[in-house]
């Protein structure tokens, strides 16, 4: 079969890999029908991921159906259509116990699909520990509407979820891309007293007003104006960072009141600074690290219940034999691209 495979020193290619098989008994084989591209896998192909491994087939973003499972697999079988996780977890250990899943102590936890073992960029995807990994799809939600399920929406909710917004609130948003629309779809959901987003990108920011009217919009230069004139406590009350930006880390920071949450969920490229001497008396508390991806189950009964709408972020549709276009595209940020899908035949 045809995989989309990282090969080390920014090159990205098709391999002709064998079917994956079952190696332990809590596998299972998933025919992959949509994929899609995350600016993780552009990191992987910049060498700001050291834990990926040339060699693997790309992709952790994906929906499939379940050709075979082993034998001690009973959370799904075969001909279930599902959500695969972002994350390989347990489900035993302190930290999965305590819904830190992004650490779970087994050797396979983590981030593994698409970084340290083969990932859904092809026609098959062997998922380990699939009791935690694969989450069955409601009969009436589209594979096109579960596809973000198990990676950035599962961002978003996680973000929402430990910045512990309250209906008082004044919510910035930092990044509009297609993290940051899924946080904001998942803030939206806590009906906080505003949400501001700060966006770049003008096709981004029209994309913004365009599908949540009732959000307030502004870009990085003009974002402490904004922050001012409609925030009345001298700024956000939570601050959530999904750009991934210098100037996006000391946005956020600069922008939350006195006692502010802020939640950095962004991947960044070098370490960034927080300049402790002026920050002294602002009190702030941050949240930060990857996301604990254990609520596939309810984000899926929030799509069935018409709550949660992500298909207006899959802007471009491609097949798999035409996934070099699609990373062109999302890559370089052509054509208004924010999300791609890639269909398997």
């Amino acid at each position: 079969m045809k995989a989309y495979t990282y090969l080390g020193n920014r090159q990205l290619a098709f391999v002709e890999k064998p079917k994956p098989a079952l190696i332990d008994a809590t596998d299972a084989i998933v025919k992959v029908t949509v994929s899609s591209i995350c600016s993780s896998d552009l990191h992987i192909k910049y060498g700001s991921v050291p834990k990926a491994v040339p060699g693997i087939t790309l992709g952790h973003e994906m929906v499939g159906i379940v050709e075979e499972v082993g034998n001690q697999v009973h959370n799904v079988k075969v001909g279930d259509r599902v959500v695969v996780n972002v994350e390989t977890f347990c489900g035993e250990c302190y930290y999965c116990k305590h819904g830190y899943v992004n650490n779970c102590s087994s050797p396979q936890g983590g981030w593994a699909l698409g970084c340290r073992i083969d990932g859904g960029q092809t026609e098959y995807v062997r998922v380990p520990l699939a009791n935690q990994g694969l989450t069955p799809i409601p009969h009436n939600v589209s594979d096109m509407e579960a596809l973000f399920v198990g990676d950035i929406l599962a961002t978003g909710y996680w973000a929402t979820d430990i910045s512990e917004i309250g209906s008082e609130d004044n919510v910035l948003i930092i990044g509009a891309g297609p993290t940051g629309i899924c946080t904001l779809l998942c803030v939206m959901l806590q009906k906080p007293h505003k949400i501001i987003v700060c966006e770049q990108s003008p096709r981004r920011r029209d994309f913004i007003q365009q599908h949540y009217p009732n959000v307030i919009v502004t870009d990085p230069q003009n974002c402490k104006d904004c922050i001012s004139k409609h925030c009345e406590r001298e700024g956000a009350d939570r601050v959530i960072e999904v750009a991934g930006s210098e100037q996006t880390f000391q946005l956020a920071w600069q922008c939350a009141r006195p006692n502010a949450i802020v939640t950095i969920v962004a991947l960044y490229d070098k370490p960034q600074m927080l300049p402790l001497p002026d920050m002294y008396g602002k009190n702030l508390t941050f949240k930060t690290g990857g996301v604990d991806g254990c609520n596939c189950d309810k984000i899926l009964k929030l799509i069935e219940a018409g709550k949660i709408d992500t298909t207006p972020l899959i802007t471009h549709h491609f097949k798999l034999t035409e996934i070099e276009k699609a990373y062109d595209i999302f890559e370089n940020k052509k054509d208004g691209v924010i999300k791609v899908a890639i269909s398997n035949p």
